[in-house]
């Protein structure tokens, strides 16, 4: 209780993990963060999920239900490598509940590939495991808002400027283009990243791999987004051409290229989306070109 009047989490080492979280008797659960927060370790994911960490952490020390009955603690790889390895740990970041009594369970281990580390979803893991409800607070954050004054700032200050001249705002190409970003956008899982907080991409602290593509249809990295909607801007990019070389009354030749590169476009690059889906659904049976 001392320890958490000063700081929310609570740094532990390996004497103080066995001390405090692994050496019976408690009458308290415990919360672990197990990371790798120091520079040369070059794991963004762990300092990404350390802030939503203390937002959570911090909500619960400041609330009016806070009391001796659950504790947050941390444990950095370079500080308590032991740890990592009494409990046969080779990944990081990791969340582990230690209930009062007994061995953790499955379910005591934060399932972060599925679910993401977002501070919502902590909070509702631990009210599963201890039955301690966590209202989340953040700290006020302006960057929204005065990202949208500057936007409005400038869509009004363009309109000023040109305010003899507003053809442009009938411009259904323009139009066309705006709808197709926000399709994009939304096709491709970005507001499942806004929802869920999934880290960018996963390191493998072993041999240093990178995955960009999550192995489970039940979650995705940030990264992988990004790849998708790249990839269906391509396929509707080979719509376009296919449907202007087949409607436009140009040169034969120059129509005849753009019909190949169309189709070419559209070939590969939803070979590729294929392909990442059939990683992700295991099983699937079918592929086109790429496997």
């Amino acid at each position: 209780m001392e320890w958490s009047s000063r700081r929310s989490v609570i740094r532990m080492n390996g004497d103080k993990f066995r001390r405090f979280v692994k050496a019976p008797p408690r009458n308290y659960s415990v919360v672990v963060m197990f990371t790798a927060l120091q520079p040369q370790r070059q794991c963004s994911v762990c300092r990404q999920a350390n802030e939503e960490y203390q937002v959570l952490a911090n909500s619960w020390r400041y609330s009016s239900a806070f009391s001796n009955k659950l504790f947050f603690t941390i444990v950095d790889y370079d500080e308590g490598a032991d740890v990592f390895q009494q409990l046969n740990m080779n990944s990081a970041p990791t969340f582990m509940h230690f209930p009062p009594k007994g061995k953790p369970k499955r379910a005591d281990t934060f399932d972060l590939q599925r679910i993401g580390f977002a501070a919502e979803q902590l909070a509702k893991w631990i009210a599963d495991r201890t039955d301690v409800h966590i209202r989340v607070f953040r700290p006020p954050n302006y960057s929204g808002t005065i990202a949208l004054a500057l936007l409005v700032s400038l869509v009004g200050g363009l309109l000023y400027l040109r305010r003899n001249n507003l053809e442009f705002i009938y411009n259904k190409t323009g139009w066309a283009m705006a709808a197709l970003c926000v399709v994009f956008a939304m096709t491709s899982g970005q507001m499942w990243n806004h929802i869920r907080g999934p880290p960018y991409a996963h390191k493998n602290p072993q041999n240093g791999q990178v995955s960009y593509i999550h192995g489970s249809s039940q979650a995705q990295f940030v990264a992988e987004s990004h790849i998708i909607l790249l990839l269906n801007a391509a396929i509707t990019m080979g719509m376009v051409l296919l449907n202007e070389a087949a409607t436009s009354k140009g040169d034969v030749g120059k129509r005849r290229i753009i019909c190949l590169v169309g189709l070419g476009l559209v070939v590969f690059f939803f070979s590729f989306l294929l392909s990442i889906f059939r990683s992700k659904y295991h099983g699937y049976p079918y592929s086109f070109l790429i496997k």
